[in-house]
């Protein structure tokens, strides 16, 4: 498998891998290919966090971080990435794609010096790459969410050790 970085000719595989991993989750609005499109556009965008997996030249796997915030009440300003979407073919699940793209994302992101990623997923999945819930760390999302589902990463030791506040989405992540 070959994890690299998304190109303008990858675009099509990956609308219809995100769409193909989305179709049956019960908890989604099966919009996410489309959220894929609108934050390629936006200026939260980091090309180099847009990844996939290729299997003998083909598309099966995507992950994407984008940049956010976390505001603190006094208006501090946090810098720190969402990971949404991260996708596997169904055929392919099972066999360790995912965590490879999470895993290398984690390591491109602390190349690019962020500290800390936030999430809404599984929370039988996400807890094994180090995701805890942001509930511990005082910081919220900005909609209504089960809250073992609201997750983040530390990348650096204590990275998140004097912050609180919201989390701040790019618009794209609320656009339709």
């Amino acid at each position: 498998m070959n994890i690299r970085q998304e190109d303008y000719k990858d675009h099509e595989a990956v609308f219809k891998l995100v769409e193909n991993a989305f179709r049956d989750e019960p908890y989604t609005d099966h919009q996410e290919q489309f959220l894929v499109e609108r934050l390629r556009k936006a200026e939260s965008f980091v090309p180099e966090s847009s990844l996939v997996a290729e299997i003998d030249h083909q598309i099966v796997g995507y992950i994407l971080l984008t940049k956010i915030k976390i505001v603190s009440d006094r208006l501090v300003e946090t810098p720190a990435l969402a990971l949404a979407p991260v996708a596997v073919l169904k055929e392919y699940r099972g066999k360790g794609i995912g965590g490879r793209l999470i895993r290398e994302a984690h390591r491109r992101a602390k190349s690019l010096n962020f500290n800390a990623i936030v999430l809404l997923g599984h929370p039988s999945y996400y807890p094994k790459f180090g995701y805890q819930p942001i509930a511990k760390y005082g910081i919220r999302l900005p909609f209504d969410a089960p809250e073992e589902n609201c997750m983040l990463i530390e990348l650096k030791d204590n990275a998140l050790l004097h912050v609180d506040g919201c989390v701040e989405y790019p618009k794209e992540f609320f656009e339709r």
